[in-house]
């Protein structure tokens, strides 16, 4: 069986904490950051933590872009799964200028099925 979809998991650090804890900033820039990919946004749901931090996901109709953020650390972890032609890596760059990211590290995943590895 061939993938059926690319999987990223991004951790982007010395992020602006301010960004990372503002609710309304990071909805706008997922959606911003899934917009710029060519994504179909269908829905989405962000909900900001006390004393701080955020999480959401956005629906896409080719699957989903969600996050979460520590802002005491400057770190947010983000997962882009795709099964369709989008470009994460535009959507990834909306999100690194967002936060004023310095550092990003990714992984990459072809699912369906995924590789498995022996111990």
């Amino acid at each position: 069986m061939t993938a059926l979809g690319r999987h990223l998991l991004v951790e982007f650090t010395g992020c602006n904490a301010t960004a990372l804890a503002d609710l309304e900033q990071v909805t706008f820039s997922m959606l911003q950051a899934a917009e710029a990919s060519g994504a179909t946004i269908v829905t989405h749901s962000f909900h900001h933590f006390s004393p701080h931090g955020v999480s959401g996901a956005v629906i896409i109709a080719e699957s989903h872009l969600a996050i979460h953020t520590w802002p005491e650390h400057g770190f947010a972890a983000v997962d882009f799964f795709s099964c369709g032609a989008v470009d994460m890596d535009r959507g990834l760059a909306v999100l690194k200028a967002a936060f004023r990211a310095t550092g990003e590290t990714r992984l990459e995943l072809e699912r369906g099925p995924l590789r498995t590895v022996s111990p």
